[in-house]
């Protein structure tokens, strides 16, 4: 949904006539940009205005809120906290939300106030560092146009909220609260601002906005787990597990007295302080300075924690009043369930799950701590993990159009999309129609598959340029080649993985390359579009190139001996491997195992589901090897690592969805749970239940209603929705 607006534009005055620079390139291209002033970093603005309305207009049940503001707004309707947003967005494709407020307003006054936040820092977590800033809003009751943002409405910027040291890779800044300087009661309707200036409206603007397809965010209050009182108005809080979100609370001290708050994912050696110099690069340190009246205490950006340490004042702080402000995506946890007589499975179940919804924010998210950006490998596993989880296919659908969209960049896609922190990654790029064809397959969403088509179409185009005689890619140079990350985790890949790429062919980007290709054939098969098979003479290639006849195996570039997981894994994967080599390849995962990142894990454990190894991965799946989601549990994680372990990467994070690979492959390969036909119209149902479950029960929301699933010592009982074939298949 577009629409044509008639609210202006509303822009603080030091923003209308800086110059707007493109920040869009080619990641490896020179790109020069004058340093962003520090003046308008971290820019927190407040505008607001009190409307009438009469019972006539309240009649109506829904009154919706058109609103969007670059780069954040948070809401407030007659003093109440409404909503967030919007989705970042880059401003030739940017969202607005639409809200229903009616049982936010009253006959008679009523307030909207709206806190605009404008980051100012090049990064993956805002749209940010390119001077567009400000705020539009609309309120429609029916057909009637009730407010708009215009000249009348009131603003001023607020200088209570001043920005510390930028930390992660310049996510996000400490927050330094001066509460000597909060505008208390803004968000009111009794409130006085005679002496705020009257909002300013830009002239011309190059925004096209487009109605965000996905909710705005769950945003709810916590209490902690524990509180701990170290000393007098020293204490430890502990929410029980990793979040996100902003810790709140109250203070009642003299004048300029401070608070310290330190927040962390874990705590130092002996348990008695945060390590808020967080391992992931994070440093969560924020600082607070009393009025000498009762204060309230909250971030405005969110962190990723478990734990916060307050010290101040001795008497100053209310302990009752320790909270966590709690946002992310919505999501039902009740949505998919699953239990086992595993009781380790059903943990290594538990932190995905948790990873999955605190990763899921108004994207999906890498960690929402260091980086905060939406990575398109990442997406491969997250999205399939969140689908299934939720039953809510709308962020991955815009996860994907995202991605689809950074061809106005480069027609082989971006690897990080929103932000404008520009990074191009090829093993990624490789993936994304494998994400669409997922999608599809769980939606039956045709028009979206002809939509995002044009896009794989030019994703090839952009890869054929790479192309030898033989149709292998070679120095694939306008972006990085991954291989898997971290890199001391590709078990000793043979072939120089330099930025650009050094000369030569290598195995994994082919291997991908094969398998985009084989994904856009299915594409164009369902959408009836003739082509040239190009498959056969591109899997001989490789097979020529790579294929170690001796030992049955791949090696990792043309000149090398070495036989690499990961040279291996992905022609397993992708159908390449010839029938005589699978018994070599699946050996040699045993005797490797997860000799990679958590990342290419995945990938491992497809590859076995290709070949039906379903023990072999339950048995990688549960162990608590070293490298293992079992090694996590004995770190204690409550959300999925960045890495196995905590120190197996030298800045880890301890949420990160990527490592969520258990959640599809044990409902889809080990419970045995998929769409036969695109959308769920008919399930596919070909359970490989280990020896050991005793008892299950799974319940997952689907497009077309529940399923429930339940076993117990030997005795399967099934319950489907109306309307759904079973297809059992021994």
């Amino acid at each position: 949904m577009s629409t044509k607006w008639q609210a202006d534009w509303l822009t603080d005055h030091s923003f209308i006539d800086v110059n707007k620079p493109c920040l869009y390139h080619k990641e490896l291209e020179a790109h020069e940009v004058e340093p962003h002033r520090t003046d308008l970093q971290h820019h927190h603005w407040y505008v607001r205005t009190v409307c009438m309305l009469d019972d006539k207009s309240l009649d109506e049940k829904e009154i919706w809120l058109h609103l969007t503001a670059d780069d954040y707004y948070k809401l407030y309707i007659n003093g109440e906290f409404v909503c967030q947003g919007p989705a970042q967005s880059d401003a030739n494709h940017y969202y607005f939300n639409r809200t229903n407020v009616r049982s936010c307003l009253k006959a008679g006054e009523n307030v909207i106030a709206i806190h605009v936040y404008y980051q100012g820092l090049l990064n993956r977590a805002y749209n940010s560092a390119d001077y567009r800033q400000g705020v539009l809003a609309e309120l429609w009751a029916g057909e009637n146009l009730l407010v708009k943002t215009d000249r009348t409405w009131k603003a001023k910027r607020v200088y209570d909220n001043r920005p510390g040291v930028a930390f992660g890779y310049d996510t996000q800044f400490t927050e330094h609260l001066d509460a000597r300087q909060s505008v208390r009661g803004w968000t009111e309707v009794g409130f006085d601002d005679a002496d705020w200036p009257q909002a300013e409206a830009a002239e011309k603007i190059d925004y096209t906005f487009v109605l965000q397809p996905t909710p705005v965010l769950d945003v709810y209050r916590k209490q902690p787990s524990n509180v701990q009182q170290l000393a007098p108005g020293h204490y430890l809080i502990d929410f029980g597990g990793e979040l996100t979100g902003q810790f709140a609370m109250t203070a009642y001290g003299e004048v300029g007295e401070e608070v310290q708050i330190w927040s962390g994912e874990e705590l130092l050696p002996g348990d008695q302080a945060v390590r808020y110099e967080m391992r992931c690069n994070c440093l969560y340190h924020d600082q607070w300075t009393l009025s000498g009246d009762m204060d309230s205490f909250q971030t405005f950006d969110y962190k990723a924690f478990r734990y916060v340490e307050v010290q101040g004042p001795e008497g100053v702080l209310n302990p009752e009043s320790f909270h966590a402000i709690v946002r992310h995506y919505p999501f039902d946890e009740q949505s998919c369930l699953l239990h086992s007589s595993d009781e380790r499975m059903n943990q290594i179940f538990e932190i995905c799950k948790n990873g999955v919804q605190y990763g899921s924010q108004e994207n999906f998210v890498d960690c929402p701590s260091r980086e905060k950006g939406q990575y398109l490998g990442d997406n491969t596993i997250i999205g399939h993990s969140h689908m299934l989880l939720s039953g809510d296919l709308r962020l991955y659908r815009k996860a994907i159009e995202q991605f689809g969209r950074s061809s106005f960049v480069c027609g082989g896609l971006m690897a990080v999309v929103p932000g404008h922190f520009m990074q191009e990654i090829a093993d990624f790029s490789l993936q994304w129609p494998m994400q669409v064809m997922t999608y599809f397959n769980y939606s039956g969403d045709k028009a979206f598959l002809q939509e995002m088509y044009p896009y794989a179409e030019g994703l090839l185009q952009h890869f054929e340029q790479f192309e030898r005689e033989d149709g292998l890619l070679q120095g694939v140079a306008d972006k990085w080649n991954l291989v898997d990350w971290p890199q001391g985790l590709r078990d000793n890949y043979d072939f120089e993985l330099t930025k650009p790429i050094g000369p030569g062919c290598h195995n994994v980007i082919n291997a991908l390359y094969i398998g985009c290709v084989r994904t856009v054939n299915e594409m164009r098969d369902l959408l009836g579009v003739n082509y040239e098979n190009r498959l056969p003479k591109l899997k001989k290639s490789f097979l020529d190139a790579f294929y170690d006849e001796e030992n049955a195996l791949f090696k990792d570039s043309k000149e090398s001996r070495h036989h690499a997981l990961h040279a291996n894994v992905l022609p397993l994967l992708f159908g390449i491997a010839p029938e005589k080599s699978v018994v070599a390849i699946v050996d040699m995962i045993r005797t490797k195992r997860f000799a990679c990142g958590v990342y290419f894990s995945y990938f491992v454990m497809k590859a076995l589901a290709e070949v039906r190894e379903y023990e072999l991965i339950y048995d990688l799946l549960s162990s608590d090897d070293e490298h293992s989601w079992g090694n996590m549990l004995k770190e204690g994680a409550t959300t999925c690592f960045e890495a196995w372990g905590k120190d197996q990467k030298w800045n880890t994070s301890l949420c990160h969805p990527w490592a969520s690979g258990p959640v599809p492959v044990l409902i889809e390969d080990i419970i045995g749970l998929k769409p036969a036909k695109p959308g769920w119209q008919e399930i596919a149902f070909c359970p490989k239940l280990p020896a050991t479950w005793t008892s299950f029960s799974l319940q997952v929301r689907v497009p077309t209603g529940k399923i429930e699933l339940c076993y117990d010592n030997g005795v399967w009982t099934e319950s489907f929705p109306p309307g759904i074939t079973v297809i059992r298949v021994e």
